[in-house]
């Protein structure tokens, strides 16, 4: 399960390095935020962000992709640890972990082929929007110097890219923290910091097994949580999946991610960490920075630890400003433009499911929500579609009626099929062709069976032909 292929992890040091170290960076102030979102100590955050970034790096199906905390996940505890306390907060993380493997073994994944590609794009637009309505906050706390090394660390992140050689070398994110950094320690500038987000643990996480009954009443408690923030986690990770195979042209094991980020959180909820799952603006980061192998995800969170249990008393040289500058890229580049570009040569049941996910998760906050919501609108669109398809085209020759049927023809066509149907015409035989149709369930079967019987009960004889062989089977099976 540990993968240790050398292509996975060596092929391309110098940039995952530094992307890594980028992304370790940009998870200090989630993190932090995260965990006051979950109500819990700052330090449960990080210690989450560090266990889980460096087992997925061993055990996840996708390269160069980033699990940590996150705000979906964070948004699913409050009431945990509000009414029951952080202990129980670790055996959910725990509990959530399991089901995750057992989901990862069960191929659960495999119900990504339902999810359309405007519920993907109304997934990232929502969550490129939700990005940057986080920074908000921040950007109104600021002053005028605040807002000036913003609008240079913006410069920076969109200029250095298009530089020939540097722009190759260092990541433009990384240079904007180095630049800023030294320009606010020079000029002495008095702003807002990383430090200022809250107390940085001062020991490395150690492991610790949950102190709290273990009981039947335990299990009732954390199960209905464990089962909510496994979806969620497992939803979130398959689609940031999705959006990193696209931007990279390459494939991951989805099976394997599901498994491995269900190892993450066993080993984070041992660890005084809380549950997390893949993050979409960290792993943009760190693949738009070049990454490509688990090096990447490895150094994000060992630079992370490094950072906020040794050289924390540097963070306090990282002026908030680049990081918002950071967040601010990170949700443009999420964003997909092209869904709003050629919105008006999109069919318009496509917009409609984008523009309902977009909406849902905005007013919920829940990205899961939005998704099924999603899924559920892109299932009843293409039912009709396929209902609205289906045609029948009839022809007398004699005392002979012909009946040519099109299309597919399954259970919400079964109200409609009758209809085309005389069962009072004063006939000897009717034909059904059905070399243009095909038939997809029990319930298309029996109304076929029906129509035969109802002709029958007339005296009139049936002919069924063309029937495909799987629509023949089918029907072998059940009658």
């Amino acid at each position: 399960m540990i993968s240790l292929k050398k292509e996975e992890w060596f092929s391309n040091i110098r940039t995952d390095v530094l992307a890594g170290l980028v992304v370790g960076l940009a998870l200090i102030p989630e993190s932090i935020a995260f965990s006051a979102i979950a109500g819990v100590d700052p330090q449960v955050g990080l210690y989450a962000s560090f266990c889980i970034a460096v087992t997925i790096a061993f055990f996840g199906g996708r390269t160069a992709m980033i699990s940590a905390a996150t705000g979906a996940m964070a948004l699913l505890m409050i009431t945990l640890v509000k009414d029951h306390g952080l202990q129980y907060l670790f055996a959910t993380t725990v509990l959530t972990g399991i089901i995750q493997i057992i989901a990862g073994y069960f191929k659960v994944a495999k119900l990504m082929r339902f999810v359309s590609q405007s519920v993907v794009y109304g997934f990232v637009n929502a969550l490129a929007i939700l990005i940057f309505a986080a920074q908000l906050p921040e950007l109104l706390r600021m002053d005028i110097h605040a807002y000036m090394f913003l609008a240079l660390g913006l410069a920076i992140v969109y200029v250095f890219p298009h530089l020939p050689k540097i722009g190759e070398l260092i990541p433009s994110p990384l240079i904007c923290i180095v630049v800023l950094s030294l320009i606010a320690l020079l000029l002495g500038a008095d702003m807002r910091t990383v430090s200022d987000l809250g107390q940085f643990p001062d020991t490395l996480p150690i492991f610790l097994i949950p102190d709290i009954p273990l009981n039947f009443e335990t299990f009732k408690i954390i199960l209905p949580y464990a089962i909510t923030l496994a979806t969620v986690g497992l939803l979130e990770t398959m689609m940031t999946t999705t959006i990193v195979n696209e931007a990279t042209g390459t494939e991951g094991d989805r099976h394997q991610e599901c498994r491995g980020q269900g190892i993450a959180n066993i080993a984070s909820g041992f660890m005084g960490g809380m549950a997390g799952c893949a993050m979409i603006g960290q792993s943009i980061i760190n693949v738009t920075s070049g990454a490509r192998t688990r090096l990447s995800t490895l150094v994000a969170g060992v630079f992370l630890l490094c950072l906020v249990v040794f050289l924390k008393d540097w963070l306090a040289f990282i002026p908030m400003a680049a990081l918002v500058a950071i967040m601010i890229m990170v949700a443009f580049t999420t964003f997909n433009w092209d869904s709003i570009k050629n919105f008006s040569k999109h069919p318009k049941q496509s917009n409609i499911v984008m523009l309902s996910v977009v909406v849902i998760v905005l007013v919920t906050h829940n990205l899961a929500l939005g998704v099924l919501a999603g899924v559920l609108l892109s299932a009843l669109f293409l039912v009709n579609k396929l209902e609205s398809e289906v045609k029948v085209q009839s022809e007398l020759e004699g005392t002979k009626r012909i009946y040519v049927i099109k299309g597919q023809i399954f259970f919400s066509s079964s109200e409609k099929f009758y209809q085309f149907f005389d069962f009072n015409e004063k006939i000897s035989t009717v034909q059904i062709d059905l070399t243009q149709a095909h038939i997809w369930d029990i319930t298309s079967v029996n109304m076929l069976a029906n129509v035969v019987a109802k002709f029958e009960a007339k005296h009139v004889q049936v002919e069924l032909v063309g029937v495909n062989q799987a629509s023949s089977t089918l029907i072998d099976k059940v009658l």
